[in-house]
């Protein structure tokens, strides 16, 4: 881990524990246990929106190939939102394995690399957009106050960044860096590595010019934030504190507006639950309740992500075993 990682790993750590110190351990977390069961039907519902993150991924692959399959795409994406959520890594790290989990089962590391970056920003667009649409059904009803002003900073926030990430791709974004890496550094070893950069900077191209693909991955991702309405809904059922589907909307919404955002602390940990208490006044959902709505989502990230790190770890030492015994085949030719 980087020392610029670890710093905001411990700072979203101390805010994390400051704000459950602040509302009391013991409300925050009586209020998590009474939900029980309920947070098992939380992580099973999370199945849905992860299916429609995995769609938005495949559509971009390649179907002819065996690498392009659906269930090629789940796997990825279900092992890239484990490591999100648990490693600190940042919201880069995901992605990466992501690419690297389907070049180890068959797919060119050029058409990995183009599917994965262009289903990142589709996700990050969509992201947008939903962010906006909680804000206007919510605004609409003149509840917003006070907090309109860092509720939209934090979208303008997001929207800037995708644009510009938007931007870099255009532009050859893999090519242009590893370049100036070179220039950099110093080093005479990197041509190989930018010739493997162009190749991804150009089949992202060719992505983009396929119009039908990029607007399918968008829907689909489109869908699975929507979707993840219902992840609140139930989740506040199930705490003793029902809210209505648009306020659910809200809290989803602009709540994973507020995690983008934070996105370079590693599992957001801590802007989360300031996000969710931020915006609890606006659903008349108290403090504790808000902190509670957090750690659920957390738990699931637990249920989920543990065995998605399991599943990647026995994969790349599957992998691992698979070349070793391919070099010491070529080796005996």
């Amino acid at each position: 881990m980087s020392r610029a990682a670890f710093l905001l790993l411990s700072l979203g750590a101390a805010l994390f524990v400051g704000l459950l110190a602040w509302q009391g351990f013991d409300a925050v977390t009586t209020t998590l246990i009474s939900a029980g069961w309920g947070l098992a039907v939380v992580s099973a519902f999370h199945l849905v929106p992860l299916v429609l993150d995995a769609g938005a991924i495949a559509v971009l692959l390649d179907r002819k190939a065996r690498h392009g399959s659906f269930c090629s795409a789940l796997r990825a994406r279900w092992t890239g939102e484990s490591v999100n959520s648990l490693l600190p890594a940042g919201q880069i790290g995901g992605p990466v394995l992501m690419v690297r989990y389907l070049s180890h089962h068959g797919a060119r590391m050029s058409d990995a690399a183009a599917a994965i970056t262009v289903s990142t920003t589709t996700q990050a667009l969509s992201q947008m957009l939903f962010a906006l649409l909680g804000i206007l059904l919510f605004g609409a009803q003149g509840s917003l106050s006070d907090q309109r002003a860092p509720i939209i900073a934090v979208t303008v926030i997001l929207a800037i960044g995708v644009v510009a990430f938007c931007v870099l791709q255009r532009r050859g974004m893999f090519g242009r860096v590893l370049r100036v890496l070179a220039k950099v550094l110093g080093k005479q070893n990197w041509d190989g590595l930018a010739l493997r950069a162009d190749a991804v900077d150009r089949a992202i191209r060719d992505l983009y010019r396929n119009r039908r693909k990029v607007a399918a991955s968008f829907l689909l991702n489109l869908a699975g934030w929507i979707v993840g309405t219902g992840e609140v809904w139930l989740i506040l059922y199930f705490l003793g504190h029902p809210v209505n589907w648009h306020e659910a909307l809200l809290l989803e919404s602009v709540g994973q507006a507020i995690r983008g955002a934070a996105f370079a602390i590693p599992g957001s940990l801590g802007a989360q639950e300031g996000g969710y208490l931020l915006l609890a006044p606006l659903v008349g959902l108290p403090p504790d309740a808000a902190l509670a709505l957090s750690l659920a989502k957390r738990v699931r990230e637990l249920v989920l992500g543990i065995p998605g790190l399991l599943y990647l770890h026995f994969s790349e030492r599957k992998f691992q075993r698979r070349r070793a015994a391919k070099a010491v085949l070529q080796g005996t030719d």
